[in-house]
């Protein structure tokens, strides 16, 4: 139904009934109007475009359909900031796990480094107690050495008692009376005796019947024995103002090479054994 034809009808109610009558039926057109209006789209829009407002309509529906788009993507950004939600909420329990984790460490560091303290502590006594036996070592083995230096002179001295005693009796029937044999040292200071100064000669002597015998003991006597006696002769000689009568090399072992050098220097020997130079052994 046309709009003008509300208002036709309304004029012709008035023109026949009585005013109740018209009334009555405005209010039935009244009824009638607002039931179009609210249910009828088009009627509306009608109505709408009559008094001015169907643009106004027309974009508040269109506000409504963006107003509905926004409100899904709303929902759908909801859904998104949920699930961001979720997976902070995550993150938080793995940061929360990982401070405990790096507390615990700290813990373990401090730990360790108050062991490495209490290590370097210890380490520092130790270095101080090899420091102090180090110095102690140095000064018992000074004290070593001169004890068996003094050792060392002394098995000497009695290593050649010893060999002279083992062969008393063949250097008896030569003439030489082991308990008489002395210790004579040379000490050459200017070089008259030797040609060498400060060098200092040792050697073993007996006098007998104003007769000079020079007499070398070693338990293994080699070649450099037997050359370092032949070259002691001369400057013992010029020492004592006598004649050296025969020099003896008295050895519990000898050097065969040694041996018969000994014969060619005219030297006296006196010895157990006479033993193959190495060279020979392993030959």
């Amino acid at each position: 139904m046309r709009i003008s034809n509300y208002f036709l009808i309304l004029d012709q109610s008035l023109n026949r009934n009585s005013f109740s009558n018209h009334s009555r039926r405005i209010m039935s057109l009244t009824e009638e109007f607002l039931t179009r209006l609210e249910k009828d789209k088009e009627f509306r829009m009608a109505v709408a475009g009559l008094i001015g407002y169907r643009e106004i309509l027309e974009r508040i529906s269109e506000h409504d359909r963006k107003f509905d788009e926004l409100l899904i993507e709303l929902r759908r950004h909801g859904e998104i900031l949920q699930e961001h939600t979720r997976k902070l909420s995550e993150h938080d329990k793995k940061f929360d796990e990982l401070l405990i984790e790096l507390r615990r460490h700290g813990e373990i560091l401090q730990e360790h480094t108050r062991k490495l303290s209490e290590h370097d502590r210890k380490f520092d006594t130790i270095f101080q107690r090899i420091s102090f036996l180090e110095k102690n070592f140095g000064l018992l083995s000074k004290r070593i050495e001169v004890t068996i230096g003094s050792m060392g002179r002394r098995w000497g001295l009695d290593l050649e008692k010893t060999v002279l005693e083992i062969y008393r009796e063949v250097l008896e029937e030569k003439g030489i009376e082991p308990g008489k044999v002395s210790k004579f040292r040379l000490k050459d200071a200017d070089g008259t005796y030797t040609g060498v100064k400060g060098k200092v000669v040792d050697i073993d002597v007996l006098i007998k019947d104003d007769k000079l015998y020079l007499i070398e003991v070693k338990s293994y006597a080699d070649l450099d024995h037997v050359q370092w006696l032949y070259e002691k002769i001369k400057p013992v000689e010029k020492a004592l103002n006598r004649k050296v009568e025969k020099a003896f090399i008295v050895a519990v072992n000898i050097d065969e090479e040694a041996y018969q050098k000994v014969k060619e220097l005219g030297i006296e020997v006196v010895a157990g054994n006479i033993i193959k130079s190495l060279e020979e052994q392993t030959s």
